[in-house]
């Protein structure tokens, strides 16, 4: 962190539908950006959902399919295609932080911030890191398969294991992610409107920590937090600041949090009409 002074909550991993936690990633901004601490936290995806980027169509949807499998839709504040979240086989992440605590630019901040994802992946004996060299895209609107980028793919034994991505307020940046656990291509592809791959397709690009460790859910979900909590711990021995390493929301924040899901992120005209003005990274 390159500000000092900065007082962190690490919250640990939380079961909660798909657009209260796209609403408590909002919040946690809004904590962060007025003065409020910083927030790394992992959270579970209950039910399964797909989440779509900013400025995804909405056509790319089978939404006939998700209604069937109980699959929750929202759309998230960052770019890039659609992800489905298994409420088993996703790992997800958020950090945010004041924007003054981050690089201005943003690959120099995503790297910064993916410190900790790929120092889990360490420590789960995973030898993960960023693709060498760029990799053909297969499907533009599902995000495990578009282009791989040096830049900013993660990837193991060359395939896909983690996706990751940002987007900044005024006052505050906002990074999360998730790490497969554990990949249903089928069930991935099912949520898009005729994806020109099939499930062998997929499972050659996208990879699960199961794969490649001998880790349980569990183990793999302790992994990412010791590496959240470290690192963050490190940034507060360097800059100031204090930590707590079992955190949790206010009533205020989840109040706002459940207000922002119903008024936004469960809202047709936020999730089903297409947001316009291209991708955000």
């Amino acid at each position: 962190m390159t500000a000092p002074d900065i007082d962190w909550r690490v919250i640990r991993e939380e079961q909660r539908p798909g657009p209260l936690q796209m609403a408590l990633d909002e919040t946690a901004a809004a904590t962060a950006g007025s003065g409020g601490p910083a927030t790394v936290r992992t959270y579970r995806w209950d039910p399964s959902c797909l989440s779509l980027g900013y400025g995804q169509n909405p056509d790319t949807v089978d939404w006939e399919a998700c209604d069937r499998a109980g699959v929750d839709v929202t759309r998230r504040q960052t770019g890039g295609g659609g992800i489905y979240h298994d409420a088993v086989g996703d790992v997800a992440y958020s950090i945010a932080v004041p924007a003054d605590a981050v690089p201005g630019t943003l690959l120099d901040a995503y790297h910064q911030l993916c410190e900790p994802i790929l120092d889990a992946f360490d420590r789960l004996g995973i030898d993960a890191d960023y693709v060498e060299e760029a990799v053909p895209e297969l499907y533009h609107p599902a995000c495990y398969l578009r282009e791989l980028h040096p830049a900013h793919d993660v990837v193991a034994a060359g395939r896909k294991i983690a996706g990751n991505a940002q987007y900044r307020t005024r006052d505050a940046v906002v990074q999360h992610g998730s790490l497969a656990y554990s990949v249903n291509a089928a069930a991935h592809l099912d949520v898009f409107a005729d994806p020109p791959v099939d499930a062998e397709g997929f499972s050659e690009r996208v990879i699960g920590i199961d794969e490649v460790a001998d880790a349980d859910r569990s183990t793999a979900v302790s992994a990412l937090e010791t590496s959240l909590s470290a690192w963050v711990r490190s940034g507060v021995a360097d800059g100031g600041g204090s930590v707590d390493t079992d955190g949790s929301w206010t009533d205020a924040e989840l109040d706002r949090a459940r207000e922002l899901a119903a008024e936004k992120y469960r809202d047709d005209d936020w999730v089903r009409s297409r947001r316009g003005g291209g991708d955000r990274e």
